[in-house]
């Protein structure tokens, strides 16, 4: 082994091996040295900074902060779409969110789906090939409040339409002005039993809302509560929505007039289904994920570093 001052041969050494692709035997005998004195060579050549490995994945993905996320919040999985500058997070995260659900479904598989930007995003990343038997159903009802571009209805038939599935309607608003005209709704067969399908889905992806930005926020407006109702919904603190159903920033379920108008699957309803797979992008989506996560209804999160580091650091405050 040559002393530490000798860099000149830890260099040489780690070109042939690094840049040449000369084997150590070939190293060892070209610089007359044991085939164990050029495996420590190469060792003291990375210690010392004169290698450095990168590893590039053209995935695009943050192994790192994957695994930070998966054991930080007890998750099954999850996806972090590694943002650069330049780059749209929303459209990052769509993409890696696609591979990952055509990694998932198998033939037979019901899919639930709810609604947002982000799971528009995963949806338009899908190709549009066919040939996988799925049953695609919807999470929510309509949702008039929202571009209708995202709504579940129009994902649930696009989705269904790129892989080559069935579907099924709800014939249902998502929120309703009063609980009894929620419950009366709730009665017919039709809502039931796609309700009921939805229910027994074998995956879910779902989009989550952070309150106070993007379609969240048109969410709480479309409920129009009254001063009383919205006095009892801003006590209860609410940070998130997935599935049009508000929880609070340890994730507990935001109940009242905003959860007793909503036409959709619950919260429980959603830890009963094997895989639930929640989209997000953007730091300023922290509040609502990090509640989200919180709920222990997720499995997998599929999301952009920048989302990623901001949920470490506001779950290390």
């Amino acid at each position: 082994m040559p002393p530490p001052r000798d860099q000149h041969l830890l260099v040489t050494a780690a070109r042939m091996y690094y840049e040449a692709g000369r084997s150590q035997h070939e190293i060892a005998t070209a610089l007359n040295v044991s085939r164990s004195s050029v495996s420590r060579m190469l060792t003291a050549a990375r210690e010392r900074g004169i290698v450095r490995i990168q590893i590039n994945d053209p995935t695009g993905r943050d192994m790192s902060l994957e695994e930070e996320l998966t054991t930080r919040f007890g998750l099954r999985d999850c996806r972090v779409a590694e943002i650069h500058s330049g780059d749209r997070p929303l459209a990052r995260v769509g993409d890696l969110g696609a591979r990952w659900l055509l990694e998932t479904l198998r033939p037979g598989h019901k899919v639930g789906v709810s609604w947002g930007h982000g799971l528009q995003a995963v949806v338009q990343h899908i190709p549009d090939e066919g040939g996988l038997d799925v049953e695609v159903l919807p999470l929510v009802g309509g949702l008039s409040a929202v571009d209708s571009a995202i709504t579940g209805e129009e994902l649930v038939r696009d989705l269904a339409g790129r892989v080559g599935g069935r579907f099924q309607r709800l014939h249902a608003p998502a929120l309703l002005t009063s609980k009894a005209g929620r419950d009366v709704l709730l009665a017919e067969p039709t809502v039931q039993r796609t309700l009921e399908a939805a229910r027994r889905a074998d995956v879910a992806l779902v989009g989550i809302g952070a309150v106070g930005h993007g379609s969240s926020a048109a969410l709480v407006k479309a409920l129009d509560l009254g001063p009383e109702e919205r006095a009892r919904f801003d006590r209860a603190q609410p940070v998130g929505d997935v599935c049009a159903r508000f929880f609070d920033a340890d994730g507990t379920p935001v109940t009242g007039p905003a959860d007793d108008r909503v036409l959709a699957v619950s919260l429980a309803d959603l830890a009963a289904i094997p895989t639930v797979a929640g989209v997000a992008a953007g730091p300023e989506k922290a509040p609502g994920v990090l509640g989200a996560l919180r709920t222990r209804v997720l499995d997998i999160l599929l999301c952009d570093s920048s989302l990623a580091r901001a949920l470490l650091a506001r779950d290390g405050r």
